[in-house]
């Protein structure tokens, strides 16, 4: 049944069969080359013949396996040539540059994360602020040069589960981990579907990092790549001689990124993604998949002017329903740059069936603002308010990520205009207007720390920054920025629902000024005001309700690097608040 639905592509479960299995009597070996001459195993260096069926499944069983031991298939093409290639369906690899696979029994780890399973939801009403990493470079061994500078899964759980914890963070998305060939790639070019990179360690240090995630309260997100592979000759490009996983025509082939596309016009490549997606879900019990790169999916080149891409767009509904109707407490994310409706609709009612969708003009448009002097910013105010007039048309997630601090962009604090403390003062404003804006929050690593050099994978972040006043304040600041999100149900429960949001002032630009309230349903809420110019200002904020209000947040507090431009003993009188608001800064205000 399994064979037969994986070929139909309706398999969610294909890698229950194929791939490397201990069995009564040994280790069954199966793949799937329909186009081969012959397949052997290679296991430990010697061969071993492997029989054909009439689908093109070859497989043979052997005794005296051992977990760990290395395997390949040697695969004959139609034209006599041999290639040794790693299994599609491995669940681990040699570290690379070594490529074989490894024989691993996947259901080796004992789970301790019940508890967290039973109540995990999409937390539509929930606060979601997730932390992006890349697992190699949060931080690395500094120890000796000789030492491998990357740290395990296992020592990650000890240094990073914490440091979320106290931040308040509560999700953490993993740049893929996947098994890839080239760290430059930081994971984006695939070649084991099933196989948790073997750089950090053995695949049951991974299941133990996120199970201790869980049993901490924090949730794991997995970047996975759904449009292309590498093209790295032992993998999945040109398997078994034919175009097994990318199209028989060759300029629908290759991507703009010089890797191979799939081609979900075949049953059993989406069969084949499909079930890893699945597994993901199942064996290393992750929260929530971050689809990368949607755009090309649902248009040939990734942008609309090209023609859509229909079968992309098959595989996105196929996929995303099954998934949900298996797994309906399981997160589905598009990292989509495209205006297409309905991303985050469900399947049945002609939607791309995700739960979330990254704003990226959200992102675009705040960065840009940012990168204005101030005294030009009058003439794009509506920059910051234009996200709030298509906001309801999908359920949104507003990322600042790591496509923003690479290849020459700059970091988030450096493409802010000004001298250093401009820069510092502008950042904070920056994040406070993402917390206060309705939808899910996600930053990457080094945010937090207003960084300053451009992540790069083979660094670790510049933790020393934290030794000066200016960047520890910016991470003081913004884990009290967090923690009043988390504890504020204002701020998360009525994400989108647009009776919870109000503009109170939007068009303010010739103070460059913002201001809008939270509402929590009972007549009050947590207020937001921000001067964006160069100016200190007086400005009297309309309220909705007369009494006494604080502030509980005032981004120009001497403890987080200003000038202590405060507004305390707040009164409101004909429903209004006097203010004082410092050049660049921002204040939170709520009704005692």
């Amino acid at each position: 049944m399994i064979i037969n639905d994986f070929l139909e592509g309706l398999s969610l479960n294909a890698y229950e069969y194929f791939g490397a299995h201990f069995i009564d009597g040994g280790v069954r070996f199966a793949t799937y080359a329909p186009h081969a001459r012959n397949v052997t195993l290679m296991l430990n260096g010697s061969e071993y013949d492997m029989k054909r069926d009439d689908c093109g499944l070859w497989e043979t069983v052997l005794p005296d396996v051992k977990n760990g031991d290395i395997y390949q298939f040697i695969i004959t093409t139609q034209s006599l040539q041999r290639h040794y290639r790693s299994d599609p369906f491995a669940f681990y690899s040699e570290v690379r540059p070594k490529n074989a696979s490894r024989v691993y029994d996947i259901d080796c780890h004992e789970w301790h994360d019940s508890e967290w399973i039973a109540r995990r939801d999409k937390c539509f009403d929930k606060p979601m602020n997730i932390y992006e990493v890349h697992f190699g470079s949060w931080r690395t061994k500094c120890d000796s040069p000789d030492d491998d500078r990357l740290y395990t899964y296992d020592e990650m759980t000890d240094l990073l589960i914490p440091y979320v914890k106290e931040m308040g963070y509560t999700h953490i998305e993993l740049m893929p981990l996947t098994e890839y060939p080239f760290d430059g790639s930081w994971g984006y070019q695939v070649t084991g579907y099933y196989a948790a990179t073997s750089r950090y360690g053995e695949p049951a240090g991974l299941m133990r990092f996120i199970d201790a995630c869980h049993r901490a309260g924090i949730g794991v997100i997995l970047d996975f790549v759904p449009v292309h592979f590498v093209t790295d000759f032992f993998a999945l490009h040109i398997y078994d001689g034919g175009f097994l996983f990318e199209s028989d025509r060759e300029d629908e082939r290759f991507s703009e990124w010089g890797t191979a596309l799939f081609d979900y016009s075949k049953p059993h490549v989406l069969s084949f993604v499909k079930s890893s997606i699945n597994f993901w879900i199942e064996k290393y019990h992750v929260d929530g998949l971050r689809y990368d790169a949607v755009a090309n999916l649902i248009y040939k080149h990734g942008h609309k002017d090209s023609p859509i891409n229909d079968t992309g767009i098959w595989f996105l509904k196929n996929t995303n329903y099954s998934i949900s109707k298996r797994h309906p407490d399981v997160m589905l994310f598009a990292e989509d740059s495209t205006d297409h409706g309905k991303v985050t609709a469900p399947v049945e009612f002609g939607g791309l069936g995700f739960d979330y969708k990254w704003d990226l003009g959200f992102m675009h448009d705040t960065i840009n603002y940012i990168k204005t002097p101030p005294y030009e910013r009058r003439a794009h105010h509506n920059k910051m308010t234009f996200s709030m007039s298509y906001f309801y048309n999908d359920l949104f997630i507003l990322p600042y990520s790591h496509d923003e601090v690479v290849h020459g962009k700059q970091t988030m604090l450096d493409k802010c205009f000004g001298k250093h403390e401009e820069k510092i003062a502008t950042i904070k404003c920056l994040y406070t207007f993402q917390f206060g804006h309705p939808g899910k929050k996600l930053n990457f690593m080094g945010n937090e720390i207003a960084e300053y050099m451009e992540w790069r994978h083979e660094k670790e972040l510049g933790w020393n920054l934290l030794t000066y006043p200016a960047h520890d304040s910016v991470h003081h600041y913004l884990k009290e920025l967090h923690h009043i999100y988390l504890d504020n149900p204002e701020l998360y429960t009525n994400d989108y629902n647009s009776n919870y949001f109000r503009w109170i002032d939007a068009n303010n630009s010739s103070q460059s000024i913002y201001a809008f309230v939270r509402r929590n349903g009972f007549g009050g809420g947590i207020y937001f005001v921000f001067n964006f110019s160069g100016l200190a200002q007086k400005y009297t904020l309309k309220v909705e309700q007369d009494g006494e209000y604080e502030e509980i947040l005032n981004s120009d507090k001497d403890i987080y690097a200003g000038s202590n431009c405060l507004n305390s003993d707040l009164r409101s009188r004909g429903y209004s608040l006097a203010l004082k608001l410092a050049p660049l800064s921002c204040s939170i205000i709520k009704r005692k």
